[in-house]
């Protein structure tokens, strides 16, 4: 089944009609989030003041030649856009469109004139996204019956943001919380950092599991410190500690506190840097973002590295789209699902699915759909070519 067309689009999804009114303000809003741009005062509260948050995002659209269409989706506009459009489409039409391994490579290698790893990962994730729709639409499956079909009945999902006390009312057992203090704070920060992780621990109890997003924020001293000042609070995991490209600093984290349990991946891109993170053994669960490292057909390669060395995958962001809820529901070492939540408290989480078709979590557990493809119920009139 040849590929007719493939291009990047938008997706005009129609407005959202009066919801809930809300307790307060999301954390999403208010608090301060430590990031690499820490440093510089003038942006240092919350990364929306220095990211690209204008490009948004790109959806793919792939096209067979029997008229089966799939979408994908990924982030950085029209830089993503460009790529889809100007590079990987021209290349890849008029291949079989069932063929996705073959395709995923061919992607892999064509981008290499410029970097297969990082904005070039966004555009190849839609592409890929977009096929496996497709093929799931073609036959008549769900994704997550191609990769194996379902290995769990429900997905058990932590909670990612600050509002902790709403998350707990919604039924979550799992809390990972943004750290908002990093090295440019000092030892006040490192105090201030404490005393919002010990007002977590009284809040959720002793009974769930916390966890710690650093978000590239930090450097291997104050890491180490960090760690240590937090043991107390049996911290599941602390999340994506320094800068994806320091890989001798991971190594030096992993020597000076091997008995805390580490997580990153979501700034890497391909699978081979997830090889390289298990061949040296610095990070205990892997955090691929589906619609950032290669798409699916990229996931599946870093789960089946990960089964075999004894590691977890747990996506970055897996909850709130359909993508990564069909990966973790058919993926053995994928025990959970990522539930970033920034809506804010007293909004129900059925109001803030995004994507029509997506399923969303219910006490802390969801279900993904189980209608072709993705599930994803856009009708062919909402896209438009995002050029």
């Amino acid at each position: 089944m040849k590929i007719t067309d493939i291009r990047a689009v938008r997706v005009n999804f129609p407005a959202p009609s009066a919801g809930t009114k809300p307790r307060r303000k999301s954390w999403a809003e208010t608090a301060e989030v430590a990031n690499p741009m820490s440093w510089y005062p003038r942006v240092k509260r919350h990364r929306s003041l220095w990211t690209p948050n204008r490009w948004g995002s790109t959806w793919c659209k792939v096209t067979l030649e029997d008229g089966t269409w799939g979408l994908g989706l990924t982030d950085n506009g029209r830089v993503s856009a460009a790529i889809i459009d100007d590079h990987i489409a021209p290349n890849l039409i008029g291949e079989d469109g069932l063929a996705i391994e073959r395709l995923a490579d061919m992607m892999f290698r064509l981008t290499k004139p410029y970097g297969s790893v990082g904005l070039a990962a966004y555009a190849v994730s839609a592409v890929d996204l977009a096929l496996w729709d497709a093929k799931g639409k073609l036959l008549g499956q769900p994704v997550y019956s191609l990769i194996g079909g379902a290995q769990k009945e429900r997905q058990f999902c932590y909670s990612t943001g600050n509002d902790l006390d709403w998350f707990k009312e919604l039924g979550f057992r799992a809390f990972k919380i943004a750290c908002p203090y990093g090295p440019a704070d000092g030892l006040d920060g490192l105090r201030k950092n404490e005393e919002m992780v010990a007002e977590a621990r009284e809040l959720v109890g002793d009974e769930t599991e916390l966890m710690l997003d650093c978000w590239m924020a930090l450097d291997i001293e104050y890491t180490v410190r960090l760690a240590e000042t937090l043991r107390p609070y049996r911290l599941k995991w602390m999340e994506e500690c320094l800068l994806s490209e320091d890989l001798d600093g991971h190594v030096e984290v992993r020597q000076r506190i091997p008995w805390q349990t580490l997580s990153t991946g979501e700034h890497w891109y391909t699978h081979m840097p997830f090889q390289w993170a298990l061949r040296h053994n610095v990070v205990d669960i892997l955090q691929p973002d589906i619609n950032w490292c290669g798409g699916l057909s990229t996931c599946l390669k870093i789960a089946a590295a990960a089964d075999a060395a004894g590691k977890k995958v747990i996506l970055h962001g897996g909850g709130r789209n359909p993508f990564g809820q069909h990966f973790t529901h058919a993926i053995a070492c994928a025990p959970w699902l990522e539930y970033y939540i920034a809506t804010a408290p007293g909004v129900p989480l059925s109001e803030a699915t995004g994507i029509p078709g997506n399923a969303f979590a219910e006490d802390g557990w969801l279900i993904p759909s189980d209608a072709p493809g993705f599930g994803l119920e856009i009708p062919e009139e909402w896209i438009e070519s995002y050029f």
